[in-house]
């Protein structure tokens, strides 16, 4: 409601006032974004850098590798097509992939195979895959950001941060490349096991693999300690105890 003398409510100029400080502070994206994004922000909150973006892709699926990647980007950069890779669609995974590919300082990943996964355990296998990511990469970060909850050893100091792939620019940009890496690497063990459709699903327990496996067993490349590739016991009463013997 405006004032009789025609002024605006204080409340309100004071709600302006704050609004042009707080774009003003924000810098201007010179890609023709208009700003930069909240996930370059974040990675430009920490005062270490350069930092170093840790994600894997793959722990949950059937068969198939878990891949990891580091990813070190130039100060100043920003995409907005960078993001979370479970966000993007497959042509746009390709597309941030390429351009993290030619714009990053460096990156760099790890491929665990199926039988190190059993081996290990997803989580370990994890934590392996990131560590030697980082360790592959020719410079060493001030900073590493790791997705989730836990922190792989490694010759730096690192953060975990949970959700982190939708919060970092850096580990979103480490979320695509481990995911086109295995992606890609799962389209061409459909040509060697084309009876799977590891180029639809990429090795996820999805109704027409585990139908697959029914059909035709494991392939080499599936990780038999996973619920759904390894044959579970029969359900039903346990046998009875055998009687002592009297004698």
């Amino acid at each position: 409601m405006a004032l009789a003398s025609g002024r605006q409510p204080r409340i309100k100029i004071i709600a302006m006032t704050g609004l042009l400080e707080n774009l003003q502070a924000v810098p201007t994206d010179k890609t023709g974004d208009g700003f930069f994004s909240p996930l370059y922000l974040f990675d430009r909150s920490h005062d270490k850098r350069p930092l170093a973006g840790l994600d894997e892709a793959g722990r949950g699926p059937l068969a198939g590798p878990l891949v990891a990647a580091a990813v070190m980007l130039p100060e100043g950069f920003d995409c907005q097509l960078i993001n979370d890779s479970k966000k993007l669609k497959e042509s746009e995974r390709e597309k941030a992939f390429e351009i993290i590919a030619s714009k990053a300082l460096h990156w760099a990943y790890e491929v665990i195979s199926p039988a190190d996964v059993d081996r290990l355990n997803p989580l370990a296998a994890s934590m392996l895959a990131m560590a030697r990511s980082l360790s592959k990469l020719p410079q060493k970060p001030k900073l590493a950001l790791v997705d989730g909850n836990k922190c792989p050893r490694v010759d730096c100091p690192v953060l975990a941060v949970v959700k982190g792939d939708s919060k970092s620019l850096s580990i979103a940009a480490a979320s695509i490349v481990a995911k086109v890496i295995r992606d890609r690497l799962m389209v061409k063990e459909h040509s060697l096991f084309p009876n799977y459709g590891f180029d639809r699903h990429k090795g996820y327990g999805t109704k027409e693999h585990l139908k697959a496996i029914e059909k035709f067993g494991p392939s080499p490349i599936h990780r038999l300690s996973y619920r759904g590739v390894k044959k579970d016991p029969p359900k039903g009463p346990k046998p009875a105890k055998p009687h002592p013997t009297l004698f």
